[in-house]
């Protein structure tokens, strides 16, 4: 069973990578696409709101990936990793009250989902690293 959330995420994903490889694409058809795949109205909240947000952040998520992916540069990476690597930063600097494991756990899943055998571990450690920086574990932790 795929819970609301998730899937909310993974039809982000699946938005962000269309957008990525088809950059013209308009708001209705962004609006219907979320519309066709969600069927409760929460879901199709958050998932416009991943997007959205994801997309209005994407220099400074792109910069962070940059930064973090050592030897990588975005246009080698795979369209499906690349795009999930945007999601999970964005969720990991700008949705604080998601725990960094859901985000961490969320985006595994998706990537053994939608890409290749590599991708788990590819997107595990970028994102790790990015989660250690951009949200330090307490001391007492």
């Amino acid at each position: 069973m795929i819970y609301r959330r998730s899937k909310a995420r993974e039809v982000a994903l699946q938005l962000l990578y269309r957008v990525d490889l088809n950059p013209s694409m308009t708001k209705e058809q962004v609006a219907d696409f979320i519309t066709n795949r969600i069927n409760d109205q929460a879901s199709r909240d958050f998932a416009l709101l991943l997007y959205q947000q994801t997309m209005r952040n994407l220099s400074g998520i792109d910069e962070m990936l940059v930064k973090s992916a050592e030897n990588w540069r975005l246009p080698r990476m795979a369209a499906v990793d690349r795009n999930l690597l945007r999601l999970g930063v964005f969720e990991l600097s700008h949705q604080k009250d998601t725990p960094s494991e859901v985000v961490m756990n969320e985006s595994i899943e998706l990537a053994k989902r939608f890409g290749t055998a590599e991708s788990p571990s590819f997107i595990n450690g970028i994102l790790d690293k990015i989660c250690s920086t951009e949200r330090p574990k307490p001391e007492n932790a």
